[in-house]
C-alpha cells in the first residue's frame, strides 16, 4: 500500500538547508521518509528501519531500506522511499517475500541496494533473497518511475549463503557497455569468494556469477565513463578493488587499497567496517572508511576517523587521508561512513558528501554510549572539507534493533547527490514505546558546500597490523 509521508523526529539539524517538502532554516528538523508498516513480532522486530541505501537520478531519489529487522538476519520485507523533487513516497517491495504484497517465494530479505539504468529506463531495487531450505540468492524488483514496482525477479539462487549483494549501471552514453547493470556477492560457503553478474536488459535477466577477487565482502561497483567497472570492498586485510574493462566477462586480480587500522566501537554497536564507495564525472573513485592510523591511541582506545582513498584507474590507489570530522585526539569514535558524488562534477571541482555515525566521547560512555550523525562536504573532489555538522543524535544504542552482532542502524550507508544537492539516507531511533521500536529511514536536502579544513595528508601514521584477521567473523545478512 502506498503512503505519504510528512513526519519529522524532534532531532535538530545544525544548519540551513532546504528540507524535503518545503524550506527550512537553521535548527529546523530532518524529515522521517517511510516507516516499518508490519506488525506481527513473530516476524521481525517493529518497527524497526535499518541499512538503507540511495540513488539519486534525473531530479529522482529513491532508497530501499531493511524493514522487520529479524534478530539473527534479513528482515520481513525490504521498502522503497522515493523523492519526486516536491514530495516523499514509500511502500514495500511486491512479489519477493510471503510478507509482501502480494506475496512473493521467499522467507525474508536483506541487503537491499538501489540504481537506475539510464538506457532502459528503470529502476533496479536488488536484495538478498532467503529461503530456508534453497539458501540465499539475488532477487530484483524494477520500476519505471520509482513508485510502481514489478514482482520481483531472481537473478540467481543456490544453496549456498550468498551475502552483501550490491548493484549498479553503466549509465555513460559513450560507454562501449552502455546499459549493462552489474550485481556484486559474496558466497560465504566458499570462504567469501566474491562473484559478479551482468543484465543486459534492464534487470530482467541476469548472467550466471562469475568469480572474481580472492575475498571477502561489502564491494560496492562503480562504473567509469569508458566502461571501466571499479568494485571497492574489504578484502582480506583492509580495503581492495577489484575491476574489469570488458564489460564484465572477465575480472583483474584483486589489488590492495590500504589497510584498515581501527579500533573497537563502544556501545555494542554493529560495524563490520565496510568501506562506502563513489564515483565522479571524470571517473575518479572515492573510498572512505573507519581508521584510527591518525590517533595516537590507535590500538588501545575506541577512537577513530574517517579515512579517504582514491583512483583513478582502480588499480593504483592514493595513500589514506583523514577526512576532519572532528580534530586529533577529540576522544570522538567515528563510523559507517556513507559517500556521495555529485555526478556531473569531477577532478578539482568534484561535490562530495559525506554522512557517518560518532560516538561523541567513546572511551568514558560506558554502557550508556549517545550515537549521533554527522555531515561534512567537499566542493574540491576532498582537498578541503566544510565545518562537521550533527544532523541526528543523540541515540541510545540499545534503542535500535538489536542482533546476532550488536544494536543495529546499518552495515553500510550511502548519499545521494544531485545538482549539487546531498540527500543522505538516515537511520534514526527514538525511545521504544514499550517492546515497540521506533526506529526509521529519515533524510534531508542539504547543499553541497566546500570549507577550508584541509584533509590530514600530512600527519602523522600510526605503524599498526589491521584489526582484520578473520573477515569471515564479520558475516551476517
Amino acid at each position: 500500500m502506498l503512503k505519504r509521508v510528512g513526519m519529522a523526529l524532534a532531532v535538530t539539524a545544525w544548519l540551513g538547508f532546504t528540507a524535503i517538502g518545503g524550506t527550512a532554516s537553521a535548527g529546523s528538523s530532518i524529515t522521517q521518509i517511510s516507516s516499518d508498516p508490519f506488525s506481527a513480532p513473530t516476524v521481525g522486530q517493529h518497527h524497526t528501519q535499518v541499512e538503507p541505501d540511495i540513488y539519486a537520478y534525473g531530479g529522482t531519489v529513491v532508497a530501499d531500506v531493511q524493514q522487520g529487522r529479524i534478530d539473527v538476519g534479513g528482515s520481513t520485507d525490504p521498502g522503497w522511499a522515493t523523492f519526486n523533487g516536491s514530495s516523499w513516497q514509500h511502500g514495500s517491495f511486491p512479489g519477493l517475500t510471503v510478507n509482501s504484497s502480494p506475496p512473493g517465494p521467499y522467507d525474508e530479505a536483506s541487503d537491499p541496494s538501489i540504481v537506475y539504468d539510464a538506457k532502459h529506463k528503470v529502476w533496479l531495487a536488488s536484495t538478498l533473497a532467503m529461503k530456508s531450505e534453497q539458501g540465499v540468492g539475488v532477487a530484483v524488483n524494477q520500476s519505471t518511475d520509482g513508485i510502481t514496482w514489478k514482482n520481483a525477479v531472481t537473478a540467481f539462487q543456490s544453496s549456498d549463503f550468498e551475502d552483501k549483494d550490491w548493484i549498479t549501471c553503466d549509465n555513460g552514453a559513450k560507454s562501449p557497455f552502455y546499459g549493462n547493470c552489474y550485481i556484486e556477492f559474496d558466497d560465504v560457503s566458499q570462504g567469501d569468494q566474491p562473484y559478479m553478474m551482468v543484465s543486459h536488459d534492464g534487470g530482467t535477466t541476469w548472467s550466471s556469477p562469475v568469480s572474481a577477487g580472492s575475498c571477502c565482502l561489502g564491494g560496492e561497483p562503480l562504473v567509469q565513463p569508458k566502461g571501466t567497472v571499479i568494485v571497492p570492498l574489504l578484502g582480506p586485510g583492509g580495503v581492495s578493488a577489484f575491476s574489469s574493462k570488458d564489460g564484465g566477462k572477465t575480472w583483474g586480480p584483486e589489488v590492495t587499497v590500504a589497510n584498515i587500522n581501527a579500533n573497537a566501537d563502544p556501545g555494542s554497536i554493529r560495524n563490520p567496517d565496510l568501506p562506502s564507495a563513489t564515483i565522479d564525472k571524470s571517473g575518479k573513485v572515492y573510498v572512505f572508511w573507519q581508521d584510527c592510523r591518525f590517533e595516537s591511541g590507535c590500538g588501545g582506545s575506541l577512537t577513530n576517523d574517517i579515512v579517504m582513498s582514491t583512483s583513478t584507474n582502480g588499480t593504483k590507489w592514493s595513500s589514506p587521508v583523514r577526512v576532519p570530522t572532528a580534530s586529533i585526539g577529540s576522544g570522538t569514535d567515528f563510523l559507517l561512513p556513507g559517500a556521495g558524488a555529485d555526478p556531473s562534477t569531477s577532478g578539482k571541482k568534484a561535490k562530495i558528501a559525506l554522512d557517518y555515525y560518532y560516538f561523541p566521547n567513546a572511551n568514558s560512555c560506558g554502557s550508556n554510549c549517545q550515537l549521533d550523525v554527522g555531515f561534512v562536504s567537499s566542493t574540491n573532489g576532498g582537498k578541503s572539507w566544510s565545518s562537521p555538522t550533527q544532523l541526528a543524535g543523540p541515540m541510545q544504542t540499545t534503542w535500535l534493533a538489536n542482533t546476532n552482532q550488536g544494536y543495529m542502524v546499518g552495515d553500510y550507508f550511502q548519499t545521494a547527490v544531485s545538482n549539487g544537492t546531498a540527500y543522505p539516507a538516515l537511520v534514526v531511533a527514538n525511545p521504544p514505546n514499550g517492546s515497540v521500536y521506533d526506529e526509521a529511514l529519515y533524510s534531508a536536502a542539504i547543499g553541497v558546500v566546500g570549507g577550508s579544513v584541509t584533509a590530514g595528508a600530512n600527519e602523522r601514521v600510526q605503524g599498526l597490523a589491521p584489526r582484520h584477521g578473520d573477515p569471515h567473523s564479520q558475516i551476517a545478512n
